[in-house]
């Protein structure tokens, strides 16, 4: 739950550039003993899922990484992490959203498709947050800095009839707060706001493969959770205040 090691991930250039380590692409190769090219993600001898460890999980870590996803520390041990950025991957790649690495999975790590912005003209540095795909992609410079699975508003009725729903439309970011956070509907963590002081993109705990209170499903009371450890350096991807903000 103490992540401490985003600069060995992601370089010494890094907080700022989080998700900067790697340069691979969905094309790209890399030369095999004889010279020969091969594919930047290997071919599976079994399916990875929550809880297996080796050399193959680390290599789809790395990959993940490579691709913009974060998948927690490159221990080569399928963490809660590891398996929230499989969750998005798989989400933005149109597949089934099973948080395991099967055949179609490793085939679409080899030949990702990549995210197709909404809004390409809506800044160099801009955050889209996809609700029917249930992510969130960072862009800095025009380019993915980073892809996260999300959990958004419910759907469901509470206080007084008010109703779990985060609102599509254009907006940008108004503050950070550091650390735990408590407000009226509970607490949230480094929240970085977009509609004054009430709906904002925050961490919340990871555990186990429900993904804790990032789960597959939304259930959020409006605002945009996102894994706890990405929520340790997302504020220094943005620029606060004024960073837009796009929910569709």
């Amino acid at each position: 739950m103490k992540p401490r090691i985003l600069l060995a991930v992601f370089g010494v250039a890094a907080v700022t550039a989080a998700l900067a380590m790697v340069t691979a692409t969905a094309a790209v190769t890399v030369a095999g003993p004889a010279g020969e090219a091969r594919p930047a993600y290997p071919d599976l001898n079994r399916q990875l899922r929550y809880g297996s460890h080796g050399r193959d999980v680390k290599a789809l870590q790395r990959r993940l990484a490579a691709l913009k996803y974060y998948p927690g520390a490159l221990t080569g041990n399928f963490s809660a992490y590891t398996l929230e950025a499989l969750w998005a991957f798989q989400e933005v790649q149109g597949i089934r959203v099973s948080g395991v690495v099967d055949a179609a999975t490793a085939r679409a790590l080899r030949h990702p498709r990549p995210y197709r912005a909404r809004y390409a003209r809506g800044g160099s540095a801009r955050v889209e947050v996809n609700l029917r795909a249930r992510v969130l992609v960072v862009y800095r410079h025009h380019a993915v800095a980073l892809i996260s699975h999300i959990s958004a508003g419910g759907g469901y009725v509470f206080d007084r009839g008010a109703r779990a729903v985060t609102p599509p439309g254009h907006y940008r970011t108004t503050a950070y707060l550091r650390g735990w956070i408590r407000v009226p509907l509970g607490a949230m963590y480094d929240p970085v706001f977009f509609i004054a002081a009430a709906y904002a993109i925050h961490g919340e705990p990871t555990y186990g493969p429900g993904g804790g209170g990032v789960p597959l499903n939304p259930v959020s009371h409006g605002c945009v959770r996102i894994p706890y450890d990405i929520a340790q350096f997302f504020h220094r991807l943005v620029k606060t205040r004024g960073t837009p903000v796009y929910i569709y």
